[in-house]
């Protein structure tokens, strides 16, 4: 991989977006080795916990402007075939069965806030602006509407998308974009030590099974809802880290994941 850097340290992995130069921006070449990327953290024993991060001053800018300039002379169907690898790396963040944690260091803005969306938890310095620009040059937030409106709710949704507004880090937190706000120096220790918790205190079986549930939830009505739920309970009870967890908290032992 020359455009990311992946990295494996006490079952928490990083994927390092790593084209600073171009602030980061979304070519095919780095949706194709973001893709591939995620696909071995996934299969990886050694992961628990997935970190995405950047290297430079901006976490990501969104699509690359060269690649732009040639999307112009494709044909409808070469056009479907880029769009569906992009559709297919947000929808493999989205329902990964490992946590995957933002660390954002500066803006993320327009596909790049897309990366940004897709992820479990999102941490972010003070500094970054977050924001969909795609209406401002004649293009559309399509993708990542599917995600957000899930994540902030219509209402929000409708004015970031529709506006192509920046939004500060604060705002996006308020939104509910972002989860923790960090001073600059500290965002990676926090990060880390965040996701370390995780991997020490929680469930690898039941991160997956929640991840899973969460996925499809929201598209069901409530007796469907409820339905899926109830059956994802009995499924999870029956699985070695719940017979493991219970018989630990009625010993009152620590246990460690």
């Amino acid at each position: 991989m020359k455009l990311i850097t992946y990295e494996v340290h006490e079952r928490i992995g990083t994927i390092t977006l790593n084209r600073p130069d171009k602030r980061n921006a979304l070519s095919p070449s780095l949706v194709m080795e973001l893709d591939q990327a995620f696909d071995l953290a996934e299969r990886d024993e050694n992961v628990k916990v997935i970190i995405l991060q950047a290297n430079g001053e901006t976490f990501c800018a969104g699509a690359d402007l060269a690649y732009l300039q040639e999307l112009q002379q494709f044909s409808y169907e070469q056009n479907l075939e880029d769009s569906m690898r992009l559709k297919s790396l947000y929808e493999k963040i989205f329902r990964l069965k490992k946590i995957v944690i933002a660390q954002i260091q500066g803006h993320a803005l327009a596909g790049g806030c897309g990366l940004a969306t897709v992820c479990d938890i999102v941490f972010s310095v003070s500094e970054a602006k977050f924001g969909y620009t795609e209406v401002k040059i004649g293009f559309i937030p399509a993708l990542v509407m599917v995600f957000l409106v899930r994540k902030i709710g219509e209402q929000r949704a409708r004015f970031m998308l529709l506006s192509g507004e920046l939004i500060s880090a604060e705002a996006a937190q308020q939104y509910g974009l972002v989860h923790q706000l960090c001073p600059t120096n500290d965002l990676k220790s926090v990060v880390r030590a965040f996701a370390a918790k995780i991997a020490r205190q929680a469930s690898a079986q039941s991160l997956e099974l929640t991840k899973s549930l969460l996925a499809q939830i929201q598209s069901r009505s409530l007796e469907d809802g409820l339905a899926l739920a109830a059956s994802a309970n009995a499924h999870a009870r029956a699985t070695d880290d719940c017979k493991k967890g219970i018989a630990a908290f009625l010993s009152k032992q620590e246990l460690t994941w």
